[in-house]
């Protein structure tokens, strides 16, 4: 494994780029806006499971040829932001319907699964993730000293664990402000608004994410 300069210069690294707001967190914050907490901390879960897959192929060699193909990184890119941009109008679509998933008692384990897939599809298409792991992890492995696909596997251990940590402080705080909205239907309508539209506009930034 790396020294432990390294794992400390690498820490640092992953903590910077991941508290600043990127994808992940724009999307946890869009959810927990729209749906609450519940769903938030879902989102957050399925973000978590997307950065390991991210890891795992970049640990087994699709890095290097995201980090050099045009034709791939923007496949990667526009699935996602697609994918975002559809979330956010059926935010809008579905806006008045908030009031009723709030005072719903009725427990709907399928919605959660859809919920943490929804959060693994765009942590895994998050291309400031795909990028930095592409481009930084590689960098961090000791080769005469075991494994790289082993390193860097381990070494994803620490921004994936970084990134739980941001992202649950985001859901729980954005879910916090959502509760506010809770006494009037129109603002509950206006909030699921606001999340579907951050996500739209999330698309389109990533969409215009440059190689």
């Amino acid at each position: 494994m790396a020294s432990s300069s390294s794992l400390l210069a690498f820490t640092t690294m992953c903590f910077v780029v991941i508290v600043v707001p990127g994808p992940s967190v724009l999307f946890v914050i869009g959810r927990a806006l729209a749906h609450g907490r519940r769903t938030a901390l879902a989102t957050v879960l399925g973000n978590l499971v997307g950065c390991c897959a991210l890891v795992i192929v970049v640990a087994l060699g699709l890095g290097p040829v995201v980090q050099s193909s045009t034709a791939v990184f923007t496949t990667v890119k526009l699935a996602g932001s697609a994918y975002l941009v559809c979330l956010g109008v059926q935010a809008i679509r579905h806006r008045n319907r908030l009031r009723a998933d709030m005072t719903a008692t009725k427990v709907q384990p399928r919605g959660d699964v859809r919920t943490v897939l929804d959060g693994v599809l765009v942590g895994a298409t998050n291309p400031k993730g795909l990028v930095f792991f592409a481009a930084v992890l590689p960098q961090f492995v000791d080769h005469g000293t075991g494994s790289a696909t082993l390193q860097m596997m381990i070494l994803g251990l620490i921004p994936a664990t970084i990134g739980l940590v941001c992202d649950t402080s985001w859901a729980l705080g954005a879910s916090a402000a959502r509760s506010w909205f809770a006494g009037s239907d129109r603002r509950l309508a206006m909030i699921s608004s606001a999340g579907g539209t951050a996500l739209i506009g999330l698309g389109l930034i990533v969409a215009a994410t440059r190689h």
